[in-house]
């Protein structure tokens, strides 16, 4: 069964005639030909295909495109304004936060979906009871837990998203 949609991806409407079992993730790589999040384990286990749907950080690998309809996808693409990176991006790139370079959209997106919940106050696992949540090491590395890196830049990585959440 196909179902048509319309789905906003990076500030551009895209009107798509798709079968309901796509992934959003499908529909943005084969369909739209928006190739920054990745198919890294196709099992919403790596981050790697990590988008920001209406401003919070989706795994685009379990999501189904047809439940999209109207919604606002954000990919590590569409992040900056004209010309210019957003300050996540230019912090993983003044700390060398990547290596290969695969994770890096889904990491961008998360680290953006992260300081935002931050932002909110939204605690995590390792937030204190009765306390507002730090930007530490352990604050962020836990917010960050679902995407991981084959590389290893974990270190350069975390004091990129502080950094950037200053």
């Amino acid at each position: 069964m196909e179902t048509t949609l319309t789905v906003r991806v990076d500030g551009r409407s895209h009107h798509l005639t798709i079968d309901n079992r796509t992934t959003l993730l499908d529909a943005l790589r084969e369909r739209i030909g928006n190739n920054s999040a990745k198919k890294g384990c196709d099992h919403g286990q790596c981050g790697a295909c990590t988008v920001l749907v209406d401003g919070r950080r989706t795994l685009s690998c379990l999501t189904l495109a047809v439940t999209q309809e109207g919604a606002e996808v954000t990919t590590a693409e569409g992040l900056g304004a004209e010309g210019e990176l957003h300050p996540v991006q230019q912090s993983f790139i003044d700390n060398d936060a990547f290596q290969c370079g695969y994770c890096t959209p889904g990491q961008i997106c998360s680290a953006v979906g992260m300081l935002d919940e931050h932002e909110r106050g939204w605690p995590s696992a390792v937030t204190a009871p009765g306390e507002a949540a730090g930007l530490t090491h352990d604050e962020v590395a836990e917010r960050m837990s679902g995407n991981l890196c084959r590389c290893g830049a974990y270190a350069h990585i975390v004091p990129a998203i502080q950094e950037a959440g200053r």
